[in-house]
């Protein structure tokens, strides 16, 4: 995978330069993009077809809790996604894994330990720091492993309207913001109603909300 294109997404310059360091030193021949928003990941993945890893910082403007990472999965399948913190909670990284990441980098770690990080993805496994004491085999994650395969269910769009149920939206008002038909609107919670299976749109707003982090979980800015 020398081949390999990468996006760094980070709202921290510095964190951005400390990334693209180790991903040359293990990738001399990437093509490195970078992104400070969800927003202007999103439009880095439209214009650049070729990517093939992400680094996602868990706390970036746009990108609440695991919300960026399901969706890069609901709407680009093929694309690895490594998320990064200076948040070091053992339950936030195994969740981030149990919910498709193929590694959690925090940001207190050295060059040499992301180096490693790195280059146990491009092997194709799954990294977490080596001090992780939580089980990685538990109830709580395959409900997380379940809940990342519904949302895989769901087209982009389908998604999209989730995550606006989520936040309150109304159906005339998911019409207006997509500027699709209301009809439109209701036959998409009705198909999100039946891949995440519940009964209303307050039970599938509350299935999204459990990815977003728990206002305890919630203790770094970046």
């Amino acid at each position: 995978m020398s081949q390999a294109k990468v996006a760094i997404a980070d709202d921290h310059p510095l964190f951005r330069t400390a990334l693209k360091q180790a991903v040359v030193d293990c990738m001399p021949d990437a093509g490195i993009k970078e992104a400070s928003s969800f927003d202007d990941l999103l439009s880095v993945i439209a214009q650049s077809p070729e990517l093939e890893i992400i680094f996602l910082d868990l706390h970036m403007p746009g990108n609440d809790g695991f919300t960026g990472l399901t969706q890069l999965q609901n709407n680009h399948p093929d694309l690895i996604v490594i998320m990064v913190s200076s948040d070091e909670n053992p339950e936030i990284m195994q969740k981030a894994i149990n919910f498709g990441a193929a590694a959690f980098i925090p940001k207190s770690v050295d060059l040499a330990t992301i180096g490693l990080a790195i280059n146990t993805v491009l092997a194709g496994e799954t990294w977490l720091p080596e001090n992780m004491s939580v089980s990685r085999d538990t109830e709580l994650a395959q409900k997380h492993k379940k809940l990342a395969q519904q949302l895989a269910q769901l087209t982009p769009q389908q998604y999209t309207v989730l995550s606006l149920v989520a936040d309150g939206q109304l159906n005339k008002q998911i019409a207006g913001i997509l500027d699709i038909k209301e009809n439109t609107v209701k036959k998409h919670v009705s198909a999100i109603l039946l891949h995440l299976g519940v009964y209303n749109r307050t039970q599938a707003g509350l299935v999204y909300q459990q990815l977003m982090l728990a206002p305890q979980e919630n203790v770094s800015l970046s």
